[in-house]
């Protein structure tokens, strides 16, 4: 379980520095710019972290699954992006094609 919750922060972090991107000014303002680097650093850790007992293609998939639902969510709902009803389904396509995954994987073998 443990792997499964290291794997949902490091999608957690992947929604913070891809929403935070467009507020670095092409990295040009340090405190953004801090922001979205110390938020890289974290999720890409603790992907792979996650990915040493979690199937490494698995692992990405959810990974990117959760960055592109949670950024998706962020922009909308808290940057009033325009809500287009055509992205909810691609992004339920994302969310069924990573569960799909989930479901059809075998077990991974722990990576030492």
């Amino acid at each position: 379980m443990l792997p499964w919750i290291i794997l949902t922060f490091a999608g957690l972090f992947e929604v913070v520095w891809a929403v935070g991107l467009k507020h670095t000014g092409g990295f040009t303002k340090l405190r953004p710019s801090m922001i979205v680097i110390v938020a890289m650093l974290m999720s890409f850790f603790l992907l792979a972290r996650a990915a040493k007992t979690i199937h490494p293609p698995l692992a990405y998939s959810v990974w990117v699954g959760i960055g592109v639902v949670g950024a998706w969510a962020v922009t909308v709902l808290w940057f009033k992006d325009p809500f287009r009803p055509a992205q909810v389904m691609f992004v339920a396509l994302v969310l069924v094609g990573v569960i799909g995954l989930k479901l059809t994987s075998g077990p991974a073998t722990p990576v030492p």
